[in-house]
């Protein structure tokens, strides 16, 4: 039994090392050009949380060190969104999205989106970077082609939107908003092709959809996650199929996530609360795998690795952590803001270049 745990502690530390290796394997250093102008090599793991405190700020996920702050002063940072190429890091605030260039020191954003009326609650990528979308607390989704100034299409939800989520098809987009209403906007026939309202007037706080495109998963103010099979109609229609309802928590639910794509063939659904909790969630069945303890307020978001063998959160008490999946054990905290950690974003896969 002592050597099988011996053996056991061993793996578990190794494959912890080998992991941070590989996640800060580079990071941006710096250098000087004839101007002095300072410019950053481009880092292969992009993690940043943003805050209350009207900052954004950029860690290595190792050390957790903080190796650049970007002052926000126009207001909160609701939800931060990585591109594809890790070129550009999009901050979604009140009312207008800004995108940093991640490989450069200058605190100035390079592309200014306004045309929303209220706070930008969603924001998102293509899966080739080439338009993003949003959604607002003014009612609207809209998508910005970020090779041409200004909005492109716009599309009324008629409440305060929470959350959007770009299907893997990304030929469709499903919004969620303040009266518990999802849509479905087709942007082939540019209109919404499916609503549906899991609990009248409790308002959709986040949606995930699974990596295939089989899975939506939809969560709540009450604590409830309604999940959907999605089959595809005669149309080329997306159709819900009821599959589940998940009582996670008896807080609010602010965040829901389902696993990526590498994390095959295990499906998880991780779950962060106002209870100052994060439960991962089995897909087959949804029975509860495992609860992350330790942030003392409410957890607002989170991110899983590549690999979804770790996930990060962000909280309200002023911390993002990361934790190792197969245990649950928090093994970095991230500690800076001075107010509500509300979002991060963290991108350590392969950089996807435009098309």
């Amino acid at each position: 039994k002592a050597h099988n745990l011996s053996l056991s502690l061993s793996l578990f530390f190794s494959s912890r090392l080998q992991f941070l290796k590989t996640l800060i394997s580079q990071f941006p250093r710096i250098s000087h050009d004839s101007q002095e102008e300072i410019k950053m090599t481009q880092p292969s793991v992009v993690f940043a949380t943003a805050s209350y405190d009207h900052t954004i700020r950029f860690w290595e996920p190792k050390s957790a060190r903080c190796y650049r702050t970007i002052q926000y002063p126009d207001s909160q940072v609701n939800r931060l969104e990585i591109t594809p190429n890790k070129r550009y890091l999009a901050a979604a605030g009140n009312p207008h999205i800004r995108l940093f260039d991640i490989n450069s020191n200058s605190p100035q954003p390079v592309m200014s989106c306004d045309s929303h009326t209220n706070n930008v609650m969603a924001v998102g990528f293509q899966c080739d970077g080439n338009w993003m979308y949003s959604g607002s607390e003014d009612g609207t989704v809209k998508i910005w082609d970020l090779r041409a100034p200004g909005c492109q299409r716009e599309y009324e939800s008629r409440a305060a939107v929470n959350t959007v989520v770009l299907h893997p098809n990304q030929t469709e987009l499903i919004s969620g908003d303040q009266n518990g209403n999802i849509r479905v906007w087709d942007l082939t026939a540019n209109s919404c092709s499916c609503e549906l309202v899991p609990e009248v007037d409790t308002a959709v706080r986040s949606l995930t959809v699974m990596w295939d495109g089989s899975l939506v998963v939809a969560a709540n103010n009450h604590g409830t996650c309604y999940v959907w099979r999605l089959l595809r109609g005669s149309q080329t229609m997306t159709n819900f199929e009821p599959l589940h309802k998940l009582q996670a928590h008896n807080g609010y639910i602010l965040k829901c996530l389902l696993s990526p794509e590498m994390c095959e063939p295990h499906r998880y659904l991780a779950t962060a609360s106002s209870d100052h909790t994060v439960k991962i969630w089995n897909v087959d069945g949804f029975t509860l795998e495992k609860t992350l303890i330790g942030h003392q307020r409410w957890v607002w978001d989170c991110v899983f690795s590549v690999d979804g063998a770790y996930l990060i959160t962000a909280s309200s008490d002023n911390t993002a952590r990361l934790w190792y999946m197969s245990t649950g054990e928090e093994i970095q905290t991230y500690q800076g803001h001075h107010k509500a950690t509300v979002c991060c974003a963290l991108h350590d896969g392969a950089e996807l270049s435009p098309s």
